[in-house]
């Protein structure tokens, strides 16, 4: 009987990500971790690659601290497929050797640590405190679990250089117009370091689709603005009918300075943003298998049309 070395029955934390990033490498011959770099208390961020391909895809998760949830989903996945891998059997109906040899899967599967530790109780001391202080500033947040931001209160998934302007004048006429525990877009594109590591390890690559895990309305997020890559709307359906999650256009409020949205105005690439599980966030680990059974053939579907499609 194989053994998981990556928990899906606890609270996640950034030491616990680099935990189980290593125990992996160390486990699986075909991934490699490696630091990309450091939070804003000084966490380092793995990153994990697994293939030999010219096509790469990149997966990363926990851009938001109260949707940690998608930290093990992909770290999940990261080891069924060297398991497949290993054993030269399939991924969800797609034989993972030859995926293994067509394309380069790299994950980074927390990108936001300290505010996962903030969510999940593992912050402590001065750095929690001035969260608190943050949060106070917006009481109708609860805290800590309706934070979404890094440790100083800037939202990464609205960090990014891709309408940041637009998304700066929608979110301070919400009223997030200083450091909050979510919506606020910081003092300038890449001023918040995670969001700069994401985008800094993304322009070190070539990857040709990228997708981004949230959570909240089993849905995934294909467009930015009028920009249709290539290929773009054909993948996508082929990841809704994996996953039975429907395609929808991201709401006009939160439809700027993403991740996704920046790689795809600045690679005219697929990228996607998937929103996994119903409920209310943090959505409890208790509903990580339900979750899994969606996003497991949605990545495998991933990786196949990366090698197929494009």
């Amino acid at each position: 009987m194989n053994m998981s070395v990556v928990p899906v029955d606890v609270a996640y934390s950034g030491q616990l990500t680099r935990s189980v990033c290593d125990a992996l490498s160390e486990t699986y011959q075909g991934i490699k971790c490696k630091a990309e770099g450091k939070s804003i208390s000084g966490q380092t961020i793995p990153v994990l690659s697994i293939g030999e391909g010219e096509k790469e895809v990149f997966f990363a998760a926990s851009f938001h601290a109260n949707e940690w949830i998608t930290t093990p989903l992909v770290l999940k996945f990261a080891e069924d497929y060297a398991r497949a891998i290993k054993d030269n059997t399939e991924i969800s109906g797609r034989r993972a050797a030859e995926l293994f040899h067509a394309v380069r899967l790299f994950v980074l599967p927390m990108v936001n640590p300290d505010g996962v530790d903030l969510v999940n109780g593992f912050l402590q001391g001065v750095l929690r405190e001035n969260a608190s202080y943050i949060a106070e500033q917006y009481p109708n947040v609860p805290f800590p679990e309706g934070w979404k931001a890094n440790l100083l209160g800037t939202d990464l998934n609205l960090n990014f250089p891709a309408g940041w302007r637009l998304a700066r004048r929608m979110k301070f006429a919400a009223g997030f117009t200083t450091p909050a525990p979510r919506d606020f877009v910081g003092f300038a594109p890449l001023s918040a370091p995670e969001a700069r590591v994401v985008y800094d390890f993304t322009l070190r690559r070539d990857f040709s689709m990228i997708l981004a895990f949230h959570t909240q309305g089993n849905i995934i997020y294909w467009k930015y603005d009028d920009y249709e890559p290539p290929m773009s709307r054909h993948i996508a359906q082929i990841l809704s009918e994996a996953s039975s999650y429907p395609l929808e256009l991201t709401p006009a409020f939160s439809s700027q300075a993403g991740y996704k949205d920046w790689f795809i105005k600045n690679y005219d690439r697929p990228g996607y943003t998937v929103e996994c599980g119903i409920g209310k966030n943090p959505l409890p680990i208790r509903d990580f298998w339900n979750i899994y059974r969606a996003v497991l053939p949605l990545m495998a579907a991933a990786l196949d049309s990366a090698a197929k499609l494009l």
